[in-house]
């Protein structure tokens, strides 16, 4: 995860977190990083001019003061219900953190009697959340795909055979209910299809991609499109 998304997460979290914030070892286990690493965050955070506050001690942490940050949103129930049952449907899509975020600020904002609907609605709707990997994970390949970087991972094939690849990431894709990182693997020299949920230990490297394109993947379905269609 980019250091600018962090440091969104950390401010989402500690907005919702109400009185009793939140510790920097919790923060630093969440976010996978070092507390000294979660300190300078939230150093950054309060001179960008966040309503942080701090309490020491037993029982202290860091939180935020109560506030909005959007304006009031018009939505029905229902419609706060649909987003929220997309998002956690496809809790291990790309960037499904930051749609879970996203969802939360908006349903924050709701005026109290459609926000407590929509609650109640929400309670009516059950989804069986997949396994994912690790939030560095996830982060690290989200990253290298927008900033078009070789990833670096540990992967395991469906025969248990374990790899190291270097990969330039193309697309992802979703099919059968999975999720792939479809990339130009180095070591096989061919583009690949990467089931997800086996990826472990990505890191984004400093290689920029040689611009291989969505074309060199091949024929989409014709069941499949792009996610802004």
């Amino acid at each position: 995860m980019r250091r600018a998304e962090r440091l969104h997460a950390i401010s989402e979290m500690l907005r919702r977190s109400g009185t009793r914030g939140r510790t920097a070892s919790w923060l630093a286990s969440e976010f996978e990083v070092s507390e000294r690493t979660i300190k300078r965050d939230l150093d950054a955070l309060e001179r960008s001019g966040a309503p942080l506050w701090s309490r020491p001690g037993p029982g202290g942490g860091y939180g935020m003061l109560a506030g909005s940050s959007l304006p009031p949103v018009t939505l029905s129930p229902a419609q706060a219900v649909a987003l929220m049952s997309a998002v956690a449907a496809a809790s291990d899509a790309p960037f499904s953190d930051l749609a879970a975020a996203g969802i939360r600020k908006i349903v924050d904002v709701l005026d109290p009697v459609t926000r407590a609907r929509a609650t109640d609605l929400a309670g009516r709707v059950w989804v069986d959340r997949p396994p994912r990997p690790s939030r560095a994970t996830r982060s690290a390949i989200e990253e290298a795909m927008a900033e078009q970087r070789v990833v670096r991972f540990r992967y395991t094939a469906g025969d248990g055979a374990t790899t190291t690849r270097d990969v330039e990431p193309i697309l992802f894709a979703s099919r059968d209910g999975r999720w792939y990182l479809v990339g130009w693997c180095l070591l096989r020299d061919a583009v690949r299809w990467f089931t997800i949920s086996r990826i472990e230990n990505a890191r984004v490297t400093r290689t920029p991609c040689s611009g291989r394109s969505i074309a060199e993947v091949g024929e989409p379905p014709e069941t499949a499109s792009s996610v802004h269609a």
